[in-house]
């Protein structure tokens, strides 16, 4: 039961909070995604949703990733929705981390070979065995060398 002192009316909030909070097992990044700052601030009047902000504001940023070979490769990375945000998202913009991620699942499942494959185990632990294995790989890979 509340305490209300004289001439006080009860007003009911009919609405809850319009902003939850962030989940704790949320990160939020925060990062300036346009190239150069405004020169002169404007205010925008009518953007009602996410999708007005991106189409209004076209994000983008240019990312410099270092190759194998220890090259810089540019790439220019665009957001035109939430989604372009995730792995997924920003991976299928860029060439270099698209063939990076066909990398990772290549040596993914040579990693899975190598822990279940019994008679490949066998031979590696013998070093005769290991010594033909790597001179058959050697072979292929000259082989296939001199194809391309």
């Amino acid at each position: 039961m509340s305490n209300y002192g004289i001439g006080g009316n009860e007003v009911q909030t009919d609405a809850s909070e319009a902003f939850a909070d962030i989940p704790q097992n949320r990160t939020l990044f925060a990062e300036k995604l346009t190239k150069d700052a405004p020169i002169k601030p404007e205010v925008v009047y009518g953007l009602q949703t996410v999708q007005d902000v991106f189409d209004r504001f076209k994000p983008q940023v240019e990312v410099a990733f270092e190759t194998e070979q220890g090259t810089e490769q540019k790439e220019i990375l665009s957001f035109s929705n939430v989604g372009d945000f995730s792995l997924k998202g920003i991976t299928a913009q860029s060439k270099f981390l698209q063939s990076n991620a066909i990398k990772k699942d290549e040596y993914m499942k040579i990693i899975k070979q190598l822990k279940s494959n019994k008679i490949l185990k066998s031979a590696l632990a013998d070093p005769s065995a290991k010594a033909a294995l790597i001179a058959a790989i050697s072979a292929m890979h000259d082989e296939l060398q001199s194809k391309v």
